[in-house]
């Protein structure tokens, strides 16, 4: 059966609200914001281009304790910031109905972003990481299903601090989330 989160509509917070209410993470939250740049005028265009459709509804499940979510979401906020696509952040402890819906490796890995049509139908999801982030998780999970190996803990360490590594120094990475938001959008 597909998803539907018509029922998520207006129960979140707008970007505005998550920032203002964080309690943990914001100043750097807001300085990944405020380091955002286009990849592209291209990139800007197709995202202003939006404006033309009324179509489109964006969900943020996320939550101001996750690293993953302070790195990327704000990419998600300035691109979508001028694109008409009405945003509702929920956060994850609140609607884990919905969490439960959208899970990664059978966990709730967050954040997820959710873009459905004005029915609630979900067209596409992203997250929680960029993709060649991601990868480095999945290759853990692929080969350590366990949890309660005795090394397990160890090796996820070792996984965090790669997908830290993958990250990088800077905010390059932030044009792979636009890339791949993008890469959505056009495909609804």
């Amino acid at each position: 059966m597909s998803k539907n989160v018509a029922n998520k509509f207006g129960k979140g917070l707008t970007p505005e609200q998550f920032i203002a209410g964080m309690t943990k993470n914001q100043e750097q939250f807001v300085s990944y914001k405020e380091q955002f740049q286009w990849p592209s005028e291209d990139d800007k265009e197709f995202f202003e281009s939006l404006n033309n459709r009324d179509d489109l509804r964006c969900l943020i499940l996320m939550a101001d304790w996750c690293g993953d979510a302070v790195r990327n979401i704000p990419v998600v906020f300035n691109a979508l910031e001028n694109s008409g696509v009405p945003i509702d952040v929920l956060i994850m402890e609140e609607h884990l109905d919905t969490m439960d819906q959208f899970l990664t490796f059978g966990g709730r890995s967050i954040p997820v972003v959710i873009i459905a049509d004005t029915g609630g139908a979900v067209l596409g999801q992203w997250g929680p990481r960029p993709k060649h982030v991601q990868a480095v998780m999945a290759a853990f999970k692929a080969t350590n299903p366990d949890p309660n190996a005795p090394d397990y803990t160890e090796r996820m360490a070792a996984v965090r601090a790669e997908i830290m590594r993958q990250y990088g120094e800077g905010t390059d990475y932030q044009n792979d989330v636009v890339a791949e938001l993008r890469e959505i959008l056009e495909s609804v």
